[in-house]
């Protein structure tokens, strides 16, 4: 949906307590979680003031906040 936010903890809220615990213990993911929430807002940025780019602009930029979303999950089940 346009606009909706992907962040980890809205996807995730069953995960919450275990988010925290890793984003104050582990560095890596703090900041990879970092740039997921940057690039979502990137990506409902451009979605909702209807900005000018090119869809394939946009599917790329969806394809990496999935990729990182999919290395944080992984992260949060312990692989």
């Amino acid at each position: 949906m346009v606009g909706e936010s992907h962040d980890l903890r809205h996807e995730f809220p069953n995960l919450n307590d275990k988010i925290s615990v890793l984003c104050d213990s582990d560095q890596a993911f703090a900041h990879l979680m970092a740039d997921h929430d940057s690039l979502d807002a990137q990506v409902r940025e451009l979605e909702e003031l209807g900005t000018p780019v090119t869809d394939e602009t946009i599917e790329e930029l969806k394809k990496r906040r999935l990729l990182m979303k999919d290395r944080l999950y992984a992260k949060l089940r312990g692989n």
